[in-house]
């Protein structure tokens, strides 16, 4: 792992950078909202467009960073994210009204078609980098980490450059981007593909069969990561809100607030991802206990409305959050072939954000009827990702590798180590 130290480095820049192209603006929503005039439901799709562009693509980036190389996707990938920031800072600075409101949508549109081919493919790569699965584990902690760091930066930095311009933060973009596209290109090293890659119809063939065996635990994770990721942005708007409309919090006081719980959620992720190793039956209980720790931090949100014990319990949810995300990321990484991982972790990115889609625009029309409707709808959704993960996943029985174990003296244990165990020889079948 030290001697891929550098590469690591430069591969957790994009989802600092990605986070920030998209968190900094949760801060200033009500001001973008202000300098624009447009509705709180109208600035919430600059979220969710950027979002929905990048679920319909990500699958299609999975497919080509698995058929053409990783970096080869990433690299563009990043000039185009810097490119959409662009056009959304220059309509800020040039133009006005709703001529500035859909060209600034456009940029951010452009910016989530360069998102689905940069951190979702991040994934893959670390998977390919590494053989050994706690290399994998850790190394897939630093990254969730970063992601997490990402998000405790992004407030206080966007509220920051708010205070001077407030298009400051699209502006920030393009400069982001090109700073994580130089790491890339100068450090990261990627692994020579041993093996022809295969056909498109084969490709489809692998992942069907990969998705018929293993369905049942992938769609689960698949879900729990969206419910995550809509738990996480549904609660930041609703504390942006609340935080400038009834206690008129703004600017930097107002972002390093909303950082108090994403801090939470950065540590207990790296925490996370150095504990559960490559003990599969370890990483189920930790993902689940993380969302219980949620759900119940939401339940108790939506019966007392006050908004100290709103972010005090929201930081122990975002906790339970950081310690199941890592959990997910491994699960799924090392379940699969590496002939398949590019395209199943992007299936997962996308449901991530679907997640971060739905968030905004669901808690701004929710957050007209009452506190206590929000919080249960958000807790129920926590609840349905805990019994997903208790349900569902099963290590040990469903997650191993699809090519399977061919050598006939080799069984995966449930408890993620291996042991030389005499098992009947069967004849090795294609993966295709």
């Amino acid at each position: 792992m030290k001697d891929k130290k550098w590469d690591l480095v430069a591969l957790a820049s994009i989802p600092v950078i990605m986070t920030l192209g998209n968190s900094m603006l949760i801060p200033i929503l009500p001001q973008i909202e202000r300098e624009l005039k447009v509705s709180s439901f109208k600035v919430s799709m600059l979220i969710t467009v950027y979002a929905v562009v990048a679920i319909l693509l990500i699958p299609i980036a999975g497919y080509l960073s698995d058929r053409f190389g990783r970096k080869v996707v990433i690299i563009p990938s990043l000039i185009i994210a810097a490119a959409g920031g662009a056009v959304a800072g220059g309509a800020a600075l040039m133009l006005d009204g709703s001529t500035a409101y859909w060209t600034i949508l456009g940029g951010r549109l452009l910016q989530g078609i360069g998102a689905a081919g940069a951190f979702p493919i991040v994934i893959p790569l670390v998977g390919d980098m590494f053989d050994d699965e706690k290399e994998v584990s850790k190394s897939l902690g630093i990254i969730e980490t970063s992601n997490t760091f990402g998000k405790v930066l992004s407030p206080i930095l966007g509220a920051a450059l708010a205070v001077w311009l407030w298009y400051l933060p699209f502006m920030a973009i393009p400069v982001l981007c090109l700073l994580s596209l130089v790491l890339v290109i100068f450090l990261v090293k990627t692994p020579k593909k041993k093996e022809k890659p295969p056909t498109f119809s084969e490709f489809v063939s692998s992942v069907r069969k990969v998705l018929k065996e293993k369905g049942r635990w992938l769609y689960a994770l698949f879900a729990i990561g969206g419910i995550c990721m809509f738990v996480i942005f549904g609660v930041l708007f609703y504390l942006s809100e609340t935080l400038e409309s009834e206690f008129r919090l703004k600017g930097v006081l107002k972002g390093l607030v909303l950082a108090i719980p994403l801090a939470a959620l950065c540590l207990s992720s790296f925490l996370a991802g150095k504990w559960i190793g490559k003990n599969k039956v370890r990483m189920k209980w930790v993902g689940f206990a993380g969302l219980v720790v949620l759900t119940a931090s939401l339940i108790i949100m939506g019966l007392w409305d006050n908004i100290y014990l709103v972010v005090g319990l929201f930081t122990l949810g975002s906790a339970g959050i950081g310690a199941t995300l890592p959990c997910l990321d491994a699960l799924i990484t090392e379940g699969v072939d590496k002939e398949q991982r590019g395209t199943i972790t992007a299936l997962f990115s996308s449901m991530r954000f679907i997640g971060v889609s739905l968030g905004p625009p669901v808690v701004s029309l929710l957050i007209g009827t009452s506190h206590f409707i929000l919080f249960v709808v958000l807790a129920a959704s926590g609840a349905v990702g805990g019994l997903l993960t208790l349900l569902a996943v099963k290590p040990g029985k469903e997650d191993q590798p699809t090519s399977g174990n061919t050598h006939g003296n080799k069984e995966q244990n449930p408890d993620g180590n291996r042991e030389l165990r005499r098992v009947p020889i069967r004849r090795k079948k294609s993966p295709f």
